[in-house]
């Protein structure tokens, strides 16, 4: 094995126990403060609509600067700016549980925020780099099993910490992780190629900007319907000016160039409409519980077979794409979600609990399915170089299908459409994404 197809052993395995972790440290705080959000309300003395900005916040910095440290990394190197961002996130982590006040708390979560965009942006590259070719689908599905593992443990881990202590601690619960994963990290991970060209200041502003004001004018855009106008309009000229800047670039801010390949577009879009079917489903699911009768209890209980199954999901997955076809395993992904989410829709609301948990952890079993294959496409279709640019992009559609379906879930309540017509719309991107993905098979 060549040094540029992975890293030796042991330092492979060594490097991703670091990458892991780091993973591991960021899902589990984000998972952790949502259930502590009523808890810090009430001992800081803020109002509810407050104190969700120390998660809008934090998803905001991140979704602004998420290329800009994808760019960076390509030109200064992917393991200093990975180190460096999580290094901050820890501090950062630190801050938040010594904080005095609410808006040395707020202030101190955008700074994780930052650390946190880093670590996201670089994850998928730097395990690029430290895994060989033939590995790398087994390499992603360790990463979504890692990332759903978390999610699931999240929540009961910050409610269990809150039972014990006060809020603080969830946020001082990291440091030590974080701090032996820095380590470990600085030890193992790879060294990566420097691309000779500057970093483009302008074209990272108008990318905050963009960004930032296109996700700020969706969460806004109900509250403030003319507030949330205003910005998703700014969000669009600069996003406007960042593309015309970047065009004719051989390697912009922006990864257009990434765009013109046709598998990582394929694998970009069909990753946008997965991922507004997850949302769009599993944010709707309590509801409907709920609507039909079942009690908090009952709801969590069923709702855990999705982040299981999708743990299950994600490594059997990754091993696969790395000897089958992506275009088969997504379209068997993107349907069985489709299929699970339809069968909800379809059961009966006395149906039985384990009936209604079985479906549920279907639809989980299909997006991790679909996940796995569908990101080791996108980072492996481009040129080595642009790891940096692609992981980027990959985060970017993440985190652009969430919104899209947690804002079209808003919107059905809204407009009274109710659960189901949520759920029935998250069985249309499901197939979408499991259709888009069709295409591959023409390329």
């Amino acid at each position: 094995m060549t040094p540029q197809d992975g890293l030796p052993q042991p330092r492979r395995s060594l490097a991703a126990i670091a990458i892991l972790l780091s993973i591991l440290v960021t899902v589990l705080d984000t998972s952790m403060i949502n259930v502590a959000l009523p808890a810090i309300a009430r001992d800081l003395g803020v109002a509810p609509a407050s104190v969700i900005w120390l998660s809008n916040g934090y998803q905001l910095v991140v979704v602004a600067t998420l290329i800009s440290f994808a760019s960076l990394a390509e030109i200064i190197g992917f393991r200093r700016v990975y180190l460096a961002g999580f290094v901050l996130y820890v501090c950062a982590s630190l801050a938040c549980a010594l904080a005095p006040s609410f808006p040395a708390l707020l202030a101190a979560r955008v700074v994780q925020g930052i650390g946190a965009s880093a670590v996201m942006a670089l994850t998928a590259g730097l395990i690029r780099y430290t895994y060989p070719g033939s590995q790398l689908g087994r390499a992603i599905g360790f990463n979504t099993l890692t990332v759903a593992l978390a999610g699931a443990i999240g929540p009961t881990l910050g409610s269990t910490i809150l039972a014990l202590g006060p809020w603080p601690w969830l946020f001082a619960v990291g440091v030590p992780l974080g701090l032996a994963a820095t380590i470990l990290g600085g030890l193992t991970l790879p060294e990566t190629p420097r691309a000779h060209r500057r970093f483009d200041a302008v074209a990272a502003g108008l990318a905050a900007l963009g960004f930032g004001l296109l996700f700020l004018g969706i969460d806004l855009a109900f509250a403030l319907p003319w507030a949330g106008a205003v910005l998703m309009a700014g969000g669009i000229a600069a996003g406007t000016a960042l593309i015309r800047r970047d065009f004719t670039r051989p390697a912009p801010l922006l990864p257009l160039d990434l765009l013109r390949l046709p598998p990582i577009a394929i694998s970009a879009l069909a990753s946008v409409c997965a991922f507004a079917a997850w949302s769009l489903g599993f944010v709707s699911l309590p509801f409907h519980f709920i609507a039909n009768g079942h009690d908090q209890a009952t709801t969590g209980f069923m709702m855990t077979p999705w982040p299981v199954a999708l743990a299950v999901a994600a490594p059997l997955a990754g091993r696969l794409s790395d000897r089958l076809p992506t275009a088969l395993l997504c379209m068997l992904g993107g349907g069985t979600l489709a299929v699970a989410l339809g069968l909800v829709i379809a059961l009966p609301g006395a149906a039985p609990v384990v009936m209604l948990g079985l479906a549920v952890g279907l639809g989980g079993f299909g997006f991790g399915f679909f996940q796995t294959p569908n990101n080791r496409t996108m980072l492996s279709a481009a040129p080595k170089a642009r790891s940096g640019g692609a992981g980027g992009m990959q985060a970017t559609a993440r985190l652009l299908g969430q919104t899209i379906g947690t804002t079209l879930t808003a919107l059905i309540f809204q407009m009274g459409g109710g659960p189901k017509l949520a759920m029935a719309a998250g069985a249309g991107f499901a197939l979408a994404a499991a259709g888009i993905s069709m295409l591959r098979r023409k390329i």
